[in-house]
């Protein structure tokens, strides 16, 4: 694997990352209108978007 093909699979793997934000952020705010944030459910989501965003911020650190 060459450089441009690594920097093709980071930037696939950045814009994963993103799109899971995306729906996870989205699956906790209809949890959230259901007054369901006590959830084992929404807990699971909780936890899952605070890794992706930290994966996100050190992604964007690096200009990725």
């Amino acid at each position: 694997m060459d450089d441009h093909e690594r920097l093709l699979a980071f930037d696939a793997f950045a814009r994963g990352v993103r799109e899971d934000l995306a729906r996870i952020t989205e699956q906790m705010d209809e949890l959230k209108a259901q007054s369901k944030v006590k959830t084992a459910t929404y807990r699971q989501l909780f936890a899952s978007r605070i890794t992706l965003k930290e994966i996100d911020r050190r992604l964007t650190d690096q200009g990725l």
